[in-house]
Parts: C-alpha cells; sequence; structure tokens
C-alpha cells in the first residue's frame, strides 16, 4: 500500500486529520508501515529480524502486530494503544480497528489459531475476538465484545460472549460509518423478552381465573 494511499485511508476514517502532513503523527501509520517490513522478513524465514522490527514498533505505537500476521489494504487502527494482532491472524481490506482491541489465540494449540477478519469490518474499542474463526465481511463488533465463534457476514455483535444481534443482510460498509456506540444491548433485549412473557402469562391465568 502506498504512501497517498495511507493518507487517503485515513482521512476517510478520521475527520480530525486536517492536512497529508499530519499522517507522520498516526501511530497507525507506522504500526502499518513497520509491519510491511516484518511481513516481509518473515516470509524470507529471517525470524528474529522480523521480530525484532516488530517489538522496535510495538515500543514506538504501542500496537503489537506479528511479523507472521497478513494484513490487507486500507487498515485503519485508531489511536491504537493496546492492539494485539496475532501470528496467524489474517485481517481483511478496509478494516477499521479501534484501540484495546485483541485479535488472539484461546490456547497454546499449534497452526491456525487466531481469527480471519473479513473485508470492511469494523471491530469497537477493547473488544476480544479470540479463536480460529472467521469474522465476517461488513460486520461490526460492538466495544468490549468478546467473540469466541464465528461470524457471518453483515452482522452486528455485542456482548460478552459476543451475541449477534442484528443480521440485515445490507450491502452498506460498516466501516464507513466509524459509529460503534450506538449499538443494541443484548441484555436489555432479553428483559424485554422475557418481560413480554410475563405479561402473556398472566393474561392467560387472569382469563382461566374469570
Amino acid at each position: 500500500m502506498g504512501f497517498r494511499e495511507q493518507i487517503q485511508t485515513v482521512k476517510r476514517h478520521d475527520p480530525a486529520m486536517k492536512s497529508g502532513a499530519e499522517i507522520i503523527l498516526y501511530p497507525s501509520f507506522w504500526a502499518v508501515g513497520f509491519h510491511r517490513a516484518a511481513h516481509w522478513l518473515y516470509g524470507k524465514k529471517l525470524f528474529w529480524l522480523a521480530r525484532f522490527i516488530s517489538q522496535v514498533s510495538r515500543g514506538l505505537t504501542g500496537i503489537e502486530i506479528h511479523p507472521g500476521a497478513e494484513i490487507g489494504k486500507g487498515l485503519f487502527i485508531d489511536h491504537g494503544m493496546g492492539v494485539v494482532i496475532g501470528e496467524t491472524c489474517s485481517v481483511g481490506d478496509g478494516v477499521t480497528i479501534y484501540q484495546g482491541v485483541t485479535l488472539g489465540g484461546t490456547g497454546k494449540e499449534r497452526g491456525k489459531r487466531h481469527p480471519t477478519i473479513g473485508d470492511n469490518v469494523v471491530i469497537g474499542a477493547g473488544a476480544k475476538v479470540l479463536g480460529p474463526f472467521t469474522v465476517g465481511a461488513r460486520s461490526h463488533i460492538g466495544a468490549g465484545s468478546v467473540v469466541l465463534q464465528e461470524i457471518p457476514e453483515c452482522c452486528t455483535v455485542v456482548g460478552i460472549p459476543g451475541r449477534i444481534v442484528k443480521r440485515d443482510g445490507q450491502k452498506a460498509t460498516p466501516s464507513e460509518e466509524l459509529d460503534h456506540v450506538r449499538m443494541p444491548d443484548p441484555v436489555s433485549m432479553e428483559f424485554c423478552r422475557l418481560r413480554a412473557r410475563i405479561d402473556e402469562l398472566e393474561k392467560k391465568i387472569e382469563e382461566k381465573n374469570q
């Protein structure tokens, strides 16, 4: 991904950016750039040097991307502090990740152990996506969610553990909406469902007693 493309990616996602020169102040810019170099070295089996570059990047940006991870075009990491992307993780094109996100594994198993993130996915601040499954394209993971299983395309996921609260099948690209605050609350939704059920049962009891 070229320098100008990275500038356009940041401009498209961050309204706070006033000029292209500000790109050098964005941790995401440096983290992705360092990762491209580290990943190339990793592919050449220069593992120590690749890890050294990734650790330098981690120290400078607060973003830890394992050199083995596969990163697509147009990745935008907003703020970025505390973001961790594991070795066998695959991130698609146009993905937006907020601070404190972990794309990790669940144990010491070998082989594929980190998630695959589809194109144009948004992952809200503090979310944890753990395991060797796929998050479908254009899905939206709410802030603070813990996702432990596969997510189809075009879904909204919130909660601990993460639950699908919306599956609309629309082709809208959530990574351009940048809204990971106004999300459905699955706990409140469940309480509403239970309340409706209680009201229904109470009505049936009253009818029988008449």
